[in-house]
């Protein structure tokens, strides 16, 4: 289930790019911001899984 958890995460990330680069085209400051959040929120998982896998080695 850990692989399925890097993928989820990794597709917030990308999705949270996706967001924050319509958001600074169309100057929408809030999906902008949405979609930094959305990064850090998906590194922050990443960080819990990455740690998760020390412990498990």
């Amino acid at each position: 289930m850990a692989f399925d958890d890097k993928v989820d995460n990794k597709a917030e990330e990308v999705g949270g790019k996706v967001k924050e680069g319509v958001g600074k085209a169309t100057d929408d400051e809030k999906l902008e911001a949405e979609g930094k959040a959305d990064q850090s929120s998906s590194k922050v998982k990443q960080a819990v899984e990455n740690v998760k896998d020390a412990f498990k080695s």
